[in-house]
């Protein structure tokens, strides 16, 4: 699959306005959030939002591969041990003390993609998912601060890894990653969120010492566990869970590669509160 070609200077203008679509919905989710809150309803709020932006879902009906069911939801609302793709239906009690809600969000906004996830706790959050929130968020600020161009994609792998499972104690899930994006949701590279354990790494990660070229969107999102790195998924079902049934969380920042350096275009969403009730 080729790369994205190198933005011009207009292109680039529109990839942060469609990356800002997705920042401004993840801003007044995090108001809207409340206890006794479904996903359903989330899901329904993020449709009106999204329509009141002038953008839409580039979750809604998306198919990865001809066997695989349309997503059926406006975005991916994941609560617990499920990790990521969480649908409107897949979870329906009220949202209550303690639980974790991951939200994705991917919009189409005149022909560019936006996407980026973000975690939201329900008061009194317990110390251990606290602790994982922060890890998820620190693991994702230094790994983008390697997306430069003399690195290769490894090397964001070996510092999210580092950090998270060595020096924190949780688990990177393994199988999911980043991605490349620009005018469809889904390009090269893979961005792996920890280094391979098999053999042979380019059989395994094709992408892994691709360098970052200037000019490349990624869509960068660790995918962190308390117990586990594995998971489960039921056959022709989206929601991806912990193997363990451990809790999980997921942030994602929408980066555009530069000479200089990464350049994050989903800015603003550390300042997002992240703790409900």
């Amino acid at each position: 699959m080729p790369f994205p070609t190198k933005l011009r200077p207009h292109e680039t203008d529109a990839a942060y306005a469609a990356a800002q679509k997705v920042v401004e919905t993840h801003r007044r989710i995090s108001t809207f959030l409340k206890p006794g809150v479904t996903i359903a309803e989330v899901d329904s709020f993020v449709a009106k939002t999204l329509a009141d932006l002038g953008c839409r879902s580039c979750f809604l009906g998306y198919r990865p591969t001809r066997t695989t069911p349309p997503f059926p939801s406006h975005s991916c609302v994941s609560v617990n041990d499920c990790i990521v793709h969480g649908t409107a239906g897949s979870y329906s009690k009220p949202l209550g003390p303690g639980d974790v809600l991951k939200v994705d969000v991917g919009v189409t906004y005149q022909g560019w993609v936006g996407d980026a996830a973000w975690t939201y706790m329900f008061a009194p959050v317990a110390p251990e998912v606290r602790r994982l929130a922060d890890a998820s968020k620190e693991g994702l600020r230094r790994g983008i601060q390697t997306l430069r161009p003399e690195n290769t994609f490894i090397s964001w792998a070996q510092v999210v890894q580092d950090y998270v499972e060595k020096q924190c104690g949780f688990h990177l899930v393994r199988g999911l990653g980043g991605h490349g994006y620009g005018r469809r949701l889904h390009d090269a590279p893979f961005v792996a969120n920890s280094v391979p354990q098999g053999l042979s790494i380019h059989n395994e990660w094709p992408d892994a010492f691709t360098r970052c070229m200037p000019g490349t969107l990624v869509a960068v999102e660790p995918m962190v566990a308390v117990g586990t790195s594995q998971t489960h998924q039921k056959k022709n079902e989206w929601p991806i869970y912990t193997a363990d049934g451990s809790m999980s969380v997921h942030h994602e920042h929408d980066v555009l590669i530069t000479e200089q350096g990464p350049r994050i275009l989903t800015e603003g969403m550390e300042d997002l509160n992240d703790v409900i009730g």
